[in-house]
């Protein structure tokens, strides 16, 4: 595993590019499981590394299902609660999302869960298209620290973590580097 360059802090390997094919085909069996009527399931990931995840576990549901699932981008800048106090403007992407919404089940897929703002962004996003019947949630990492009411349905791997810690995800895709999550503390 190539370990993230680092100046002042630790980082320690949490999964590998086999722990996140299988946490990730593991979502996949419980989102088939949930959802009998996968031709209502849309899959949509938050940009970037959401859109890339969303995108395999679409694969790994068409793998053992031999059932395509469709799949979308929300993106959230402009949804977000911090816009005004952040120092940058947030990267605005186009959201794609195959409509209509009505009558589907929309998962959320993003890499780390940490406080639900995001999430919440993201549903806001959503609902700027349409209403869905049911929004869930899958997540690569759970981290804790919640600050709005908000679960995932499905969780790749729960790792609670201190304030200060961060959490690299790398993909190969969108990071040009091995698969691997790393946990950075200070």
């Amino acid at each position: 595993m190539n370990q993230p360059k680092q100046n002042s802090s630790a980082a320690v390997p949490v999964m590998d590019a086999e722990a996140i094919r299988r946490a990730l085909r593991r979502i996949a069996h419980e989102i088939i499981e949930r959802n009998p009527r996968l031709e209502k399931v849309v899959i949509a990931g938050i940009p970037s590394r959401g859109v890339e995840i969303a995108r395999r576990i679409a694969g790994f549901i068409g793998e053992i299902e031999k059932n395509d699932v469709e799949t979308g981008v929300i993106d959230v800048a402009m949804h977000r609660d911090d816009v005004g106090t952040r120092r940058e403007l947030p990267v605005v992407r186009v959201s794609k999302l195959p409509l209509p919404l009505e009558e589907r089940t929309v998962i959320i897929v993003d890499d780390v869960f940490y406080t639900g703002r995001t999430v919440r962004a993201a549903m806001d996003a959503i609902n700027s298209f349409g209403r869905p019947a049911r929004i869930q949630l899958a997540v690569l990492i759970d981290r804790g620290h919640r600050e709005l009411p908000i679960r995932p349905d499905y969780v790749g791997k729960n790792l609670p973590t201190a304030t200060p810690e961060q959490i690299q995800v790398h993909l190969q895709e969108t990071d040009n580097k091995a698969d691997a999550v790393w946990l950075e503390s200070e």
